[in-house]
């Protein structure tokens, strides 16, 4: 016998909360690979720079995978997993290693963007089912998605 769920949260709640943490999830995912392969293969002048600044970078949403997978689980839903899986809720696009830096770090700015509104949505649905909990771990995501996109940003100016 399983112990009974009590969050004090509905069951219908903690579903839709769910699947909006498995689009968070599959898009932090794909940002994370591409991220790491950008770290691999990026050239040109600035590379010792970029190459550690995105080593920091995806290290960071590593962790960050398995914070929003967990939460995942602590609804009581299951956490995706599987290329396939995230293939099929991201919208971000596999990364091109031929890119030039620059493209690459442009490239990264506008996933990060895409990110940032899945989290915001993700927010939004948390808030209205008063579930605090996600709801700040996705603020915590936000603001480091922003922060980084920033960084990015910077980078090319």
């Amino acid at each position: 016998m399983t112990a009974k769920m009590d969050t004090g949260l509905k069951k219908a709640d903690r579903t839709d909360i769910a699947v909006e943490l498995k689009k968070v999830l599959a898009d932090s995912f794909a940002l994370y690979l591409k991220t790491h392969g950008y770290h691999w293969n990026v050239r040109g002048p600035q590379f010792f720079g970029l190459h550690n600044m995105l080593e920091e970078q995806y290290r960071e949403q590593w962790a960050a995978l398995d914070e929003i997978a967990e939460r995942i689980r602590s609804l009581d839903e299951t956490a995706p997993q599987g290329f396939g899986t995230f293939g099929n809720q991201t919208s971000i696009k596999d990364g091109d290693p031929e890119k030039t830096a620059q493209a690459m770090i442009e490239e990264l700015v506008g996933d990060h963007g895409t990110v940032i509104a899945t989290l915001r949505k993700a927010i939004e649905t948390a808030d209205e089912a008063g579930d605090e909990a996600t709801a700040d771990l996705l603020t915590q995501r936000l603001a480091a998605h922003e922060k980084t996109a920033w960084m990015l940003r910077a980078t090319t100016q």
